[in-house]
């Protein structure tokens, strides 16, 4: 594979050998770039990722850029949680039923969707029993729908409220109809963060240990990256690489996510926009989509950019610096929307193509395991 790869990358570096010397090259079409590597790169001129980012993209997924028709049913904002970069616990004090929760998921269905992603915050009252009743009432009337959901804290939280292991847990949902798992709840994976911004959750060790668990049970997973609040350099580059790490050993990852920290109504952005720090600005939103293309590659396929948090705009422009994907048309979203997100709660397949031929990018509809779909099948 790398013989391949260094031959298509033969052109890419031709133009840009003077500013990264060649060591780092054959690190990066090893798929073996350093963190003193990243930290090299993350001296250059941003235009110069943004151009290796984007060849990059071309070599893994040609001139394509895709998206899903999907609907996220938040079902709770009840939680016990103490994150201080939420703004979505106790927005509403809503609840839904699973009644409400698959009627939701019928209208999915009827406008299109592929796939429902589900995540709810995380109630002392609820059980294994009662996630898996509420899989196992979506999947029992809408068998072709995709179950996306439960991120690893929720696993872990009904893991321990039940008093049942990991694995007996994940193999227990996948069987009542879980078919993947959003890699959320990784914020940035840094003990040292996690003590800051949310000390009461799962560890990184315990993240990647619930992820791996999914992955060897034959459940895929997104890989995500909460960025832009404390961490430091350093801290960003772990991260992405120990995704790397963990895809080169279980290959379950469909896509890395990065999501820009959103520091409106919450306690950690309140601090933080005391000292004058406003989150991210639009050229670091893209370096980090870039930097992830370019440190992930060959191992992770797929990088999303969230149009939610990112705009429609910063995230057309991110599929020239190495992003193939926008993500979902979600018809109901409200975490990103109550921390502060302005760019609504639904996007139509449409619009999607519409802003993926602005970039000069082919618009493919995909499923969530990327496979591609005939549009004209579809809605």
């Amino acid at each position: 594979m790398n013989q391949q790869y260094a031959v298509l990358l033969t052109d890419i570096f031709n133009d840009i050998s003077a500013e990264i010397p060649d060591d780092i090259i054959d690190r990066l079409i090893a798929g073996e770039a350093t963190k003193k590597d990243a930290q090299v790169l993350l001296r250059c001129d941003p235009i110069l990722i943004f151009k290796l980012a984007d060849r990059l993209r071309s070599i893994q997924v040609g001139n394509t850029a895709t998206y899903i028709v999907n609907r996220n049913i938040n079902f709770s904002d009840q939680c016990i949680g103490t994150c201080s970069f939420c703004a979505f616990k106790g927005h509403k004090g809503f609840r839904l039923t699973t009644r409400e929760i698959i009627e939701r998921a019928e209208k999915a269905v009827r406008s299109g969707a592929t796939e429902v992603c589900i995540q709810g915050g995380l109630m002392e009252d609820m059980f294994l029993e009662d996630y898996c009743t509420i899989l196992d009432g979506i999947k029992s009337r809408f068998p072709q729908l995709h179950i996306h959901a439960f991120s690893p804290m929720e696993v872990f939280h009904m893991a321990k409220n039940s008093k049942t292991g990991i694995i007996e847990t994940l193999q227990e949902l996948k069987r009542v109809g879980l078919d993947t798992m959003p890699g959320t709840a990784a914020e940035i994976l840094s003990e040292r963060v996690r003590r800051r911004i949310c000390p009461d959750k799962l560890t990184a060790q315990q993240w990647t240990e619930v992820i791996m668990a999914a992955h060897r049970e034959g459940i895929p997973t997104t890989a995500t990256m909460m960025y832009g609040h404390i961490e430091t350099e350093v801290e960003r580059i772990d991260h992405i690489l120990r995704i790397r790490d963990i895809q080169a050993k279980t290959g379950g990852f469909t896509e890395f996510v990065p999501l820009p920290f959103m520091p409106y109504n919450n306690p950690l952005g309140k601090e933080l926009m005391a000292g004058g720090v406003y989150a991210t600005t639009g050229v670091e939103d893209l370096i980090v989509h870039a930097i992830a293309r370019i440190l992930l590659f060959p191992h992770v396929k797929n990088i999303q950019c969230s149009w939610v948090k990112l705009g429609k705009k910063l995230s057309q422009f991110s599929l020239l610096c190495g992003v193939n994907d926008l993500g979902g048309t979600l018809m109901e979203e409200k975490i990103s929307k109550s921390a502060g997100a302005a760019n609504g709660e639904y996007m139509s397949p449409e619009e999607f193509e519409w802003i993926i031929r602005g970039a000069g990018r082919n618009p493919v509809r995909r499923d969530t395991l990327y496979q591609h779909l005939d549009n004209k099948n579809l809605i």
